[in-house]
């Protein structure tokens, strides 16, 4: 009997180091390492050009810090104190140490770039999960009731409002949204500068409009992918017949089956567009005055102030492969007969 227990202790059949073994060996680990080493080299490059970019700018820095009116001598003792007079090679290399150490540096104003983006982070955190969300859920809908009766009113309306969507850049529905719900009615603030610090209330009073400027476009896309998908699935596919067969209600074979295998597409098209979702918030916050980290980068920008550019650039690219990870890894979710790294042959 101990002889039994100690071999079973030792990767037995069924032991715990058998376990972990066949889990540490499992798919979704191997496609989780994988991104994970291929996330460091995008991340490198995203940061080595973005560094590389600024850094051949014309503008001189400390001229633009101290005015027109600085005296030559004043410009060079201010390159020298922010470390801008050193080779681009050092100047990145030392940041990149810095970032390994889990410090972004300072700003020229002399304030850490971690707690810039501590401080703006959460509102422009609570701006994306808000139009993500809300796009998302509103796609469904819209998407399932048009794919019920192709070519029916609901398809129809559906169609027009997407077309829109598409039609319309962020930016401009933003400047529509603020005349119409903001200026003419007044439903809605025109600034949503406290945003990330109040109330749920307060959240959803500023958040809607920056929200709905963000999750217009990606509804309109996410509904006419997943409707287009929902039709092929309920015309083509021989599970579908097999459901009906069963004698399944329309709307069970159309939730609970269409959907579910439509849902590969959709989330795949979430995770490629984090990035175009990122960029357009950088200017539907400062169109609102949100205080996220997407306006203080286009006022980095302009004050060339590369440490704080360089942060919140990690962080957007940061947040932009977690989300395709996480689309991956979501695959497996939906469809556990999914194998990562082998062929399909």
């Amino acid at each position: 009997m101990a002889l039994a227990q100690q071999v079973q202790l030792q990767g037995g059949n069924g032991g715990p180091r058998d376990r972990a073994g066949r889990l540490a060996g499992s798919p979704a680990l191997r496609l989780v390492g994988r991104r994970l080493l291929a996330a460091l080299v995008v991340l490198w490059g995203v940061t080595f050009l973005t560094f590389a970019v600024m850094s051949a700018l014309p503008n001189d820095t400390a001229q633009v810090l101290l005015g027109l009116h600085a005296t030559p001598g004043q410009v060079t003792a201010l390159n020298k104190a922010l470390g801008l007079n050193r080779p681009f090679p050092v100047r990145y290399w030392h940041w990149l140490v810095g970032v390994l150490h889990g410090n972004l540096g300072t700003d020229l104003e002399g304030a850490s770039v971690n707690s810039q983006l501590a401080q703006h982070l959460p509102a422009t955190a609570e701006l994306l999960a808000y139009a993500l969300a809300g796009s998302l859920l509103l796609a469904v809908i819209v998407a399932v009731l048009a794919a019920r009766q192709p070519n029916g009113l609901a398809d129809r309306l559906s169609l027009a409002v997407s077309m829109l969507g598409l039609s319309a850049a962020p930016y401009a529905f933003a400047i529509f949204l603020i005349v119409v719900f903001a200026v003419k009615l007044g439903w809605f603030p025109v600034q949503s500068n406290s945003l990330g610090s109040g109330s749920v209330l307060s959240f959803l009073q500023q958040g809607t409009l920056p929200a709905a400027s963000l999750g217009f476009p990606l509804f309109a896309i996410y509904t006419r992918l997943l409707r287009a998908d929902l039709v092929e699935q309920l015309q083509r596919e021989d599970y579908i017949v097999t459901a009906k067969a069963k004698g399944l209600a329309p709307w069970q074979v159309l939730i609970r089956h269409a959907l579910r295998n439509s849902m590969f597409s959709l989330i795949t098209v979430v995770g490629l567009n984090m990035g175009t979702l990122i960029g357009a918030a950088a200017i539907i916050e400062a169109l609102f005055s949100v205080p996220g980290i997407g306006s203080e980068l286009l006022t980095a920008i302009g004050d060339k102030d590369v440490p704080l550019i360089e942060g919140i650039v990690l962080v957007f690219a940061l947040v932009t492969v977690l989300a395709n990870l996480a689309a991956d890894l979501m695959y497996a979710v939906l469809d556990p007969r999914i194998r990562y790294g082998r062929s399909t042959s």
